[in-house]
This record gives C-alpha cells, sequence and structure tokens, in this order.
C-alpha cells in the first residue's frame, strides 16, 4: 500500500459537477426516514434527479433502469432488508454503479453483519465515518456511539486502505480532512465546515452526491472525491454566511444549486495549502 497523498483536483471536480448538470442522472435512493427529503433535495440541487424506490416488489426493477444507487443502512426494518439486498443484486446485475453508507454499523451486531454480506457485493464507494472504516476493516478496539464517529479520520486512513483492497471498493472516509482511497492512492479534501455536523442528513446527502457522480464517470475513486469536494466546497460556503444549522440547511441547498467553478477551483486550492 502506498501511503502518499494527494489534494483532490480541482478541474476533474469541475468536469464531473459539469456531466451532471448536463446529463441529470437518475439516482435510486434507499435511505433512511429521517434524511430522504434532504437527500432528494441535495440531488435536484445540483442537477441529478432523485427516486426514493424502497419497496423489494419495485427496488430491483428500478436499480436496472437507474443511472446509480445508493444503499443508506440507516432505518432497518426486515422489508428494506430484503429490499437493499434485491437492488443491490440487480445493479451489480445491469452494471449500475452503487454507493453503500454503512451508518452506525460496529455500534449494533444485526446491522454490521448486514454490512459484511452488502460489502462483499462489492459496491462502487464505502461511504462512512471513521468508527464505522475501522469496524468494517476488523480493528481491534473499535466502537462507535450510534452515527457518530469516536474516531478522528486521520486514524482511519490506514483501515480505509485494507478496506478498500479488500472489497474492491473505494473507500471515503469522512471527517474534519475526507480521506478518500482505492487501497493505493489516497486523496485529501481539507474543505468543509463544522455546522455540517450539526444537520441531520449532510453525510448521507454526500453518499447520494456521490452515487452521481458515480453514474457520469468511470473512475469511482474520482466520483468519490469529486463528491465529497462539491458538498463540502459548498457548507464552506453557506458557513460563512450563516448563524446556525437552520439557516445553514437551507443555505447549504443554494450553494450547491448556485456552485461556479471558479468557486470550486478557489475553495480547493486554498484547502490544498
Amino acid at each position: 500500500m502506498n501511503d502518499a497523498s494527494t489534494p483532490v483536483s480541482a478541474p476533474i471536480v469541475i468536469e464531473i459537477l459539469d456531466q451532471i448538470r448536463s446529463q441529470r442522472p437518475l439516482i435510486h435512493c434507499m435511505t433512511n426516514i429521517v434524511v430522504a427529503g434532504f437527500t432528494a433535495n441535495a440531488l435536484l440541487a445540483v442537477g441529478a434527479s432523485p427516486a426514493m424506490v424502497e419497496n423489494a416488489e419495485e427496488s430491483a426493477e428500478f436499480a436496472q433502469i437507474a443511472d446509480g444507487l445508493l444503499v443508506n443502512l440507516g432505518t432497518l426494518t426486515p422489508a428494506r432488508v430484503e429490499a437493499m439486498r434485491a437492488a443491490v443484486a440487480a445493479a451489480n446485475q445491469a452494471q449500475v454503479p452503487w454507493v453503500f453508507d454503512p451508518v452506525a454499523v460496529g455500534a449494533l451486531t444485526f446491522r454490521t453483519k448486514l454490512a459484511a454480506e452488502l460489502i462483499a457485493q462489492r459496491p462502487a464507494v464505502v461511504r462512512a465515518n471513521p468508527s464505522e472504516v475501522l469496524s468494517l476493516a476488523g480493528a481491534t478496539g473499535s466502537t462507535s456511539r450510534g452515527v457518530d464517529s469516536t474516531a478522528g479520520s486521520g486514524s482511519a486512513v490506514a483501515a480505509a486502505q485494507v478496506l478498500a483492497q479488500r472489497a474492491g471498493s473505494v473507500v471515503a472516509v469522512s471527517g474534519a480532512v475526507d480521506y478518500i482511497t482505492d487501497g493505493d492512492t489516497i486523496v485529501q479534501v481539507h474543505t468543509g465546515h463544522e455546522l455540517m455536523t450539526r444537520v441531520t442528513g449532510v453525510g448521507c446527502a454526500l453518499g447520494a452526491l456521490v452515487a452521481a457522480c458515480c453514474a457520469v464517470t468511470e473512475s469511482s475513486l474520482m466520483a468519490a472525491s469529486a463528491g465529497t469536494a462539491i458538498l463540502t466546497v459548498a457548507a464552506q460556503v453557506a458557513a460563512s454566511q450563516t448563524d446556525g444549522p437552520g439557516s445553514f440547511a437551507v443555505a447549504l441547498l443554494d450553494e450547491l444549486y448556485a456552485l461556479k467553478p471558479s468557486t470550486l477551483e478557489a475553495h480547493l486550492m486554498a484547502g490544498a495549502r
């Protein structure tokens, strides 16, 4: 494994955002009930088309016609689990890229076992917080507190590389600094703001944005890096104009909609210094 890392490429991020806006990919979101509305609005803001199809009778059929799939374990039920399994199998058969968000694995036994099962189906990207990555990689003594991480993103980089190589997937670790790796190359994203942790659904929306990026580029590494950069730059701009979580949530959607190449370039270059 390679320990060297590189800042995210602003031109690639700009190109991928442009492709989302021009192609309007259809993203099948199997996400949790707490964040479905915010996730849909985030996708609409960047130019993608969201659909929340979560029943077992339709999830497989829809996964085959979508351009990307998000599977988020936030609020599980037996019916949702059945639908997720069917959608993942159908997406793989149709070669539709899918993103896995293993919410709260390590803290709860059932979802931890389910996460291991789904990762074996080779998602394009696993997007998780540091504690979730450590747990999925089998790190001794790794812990989480529900959806909250008890570890910093830097402490999970090595585990993310191990997990990426084992799963054949890109792993994106969210934190004060975001790290994205395919098991060899490591990309860093230094943009973002603390208010992102004060609004429910921001991390879940990131998974959906990564799925949209996967739909318009063949490189899962670049897709995960671009989705992370798009959200965190928009968050940085939104936070500079607001005073608290409520106004930040609205401003974040506005900034995702209005995001310009020059804004992305300026913030990503400043973050890389």
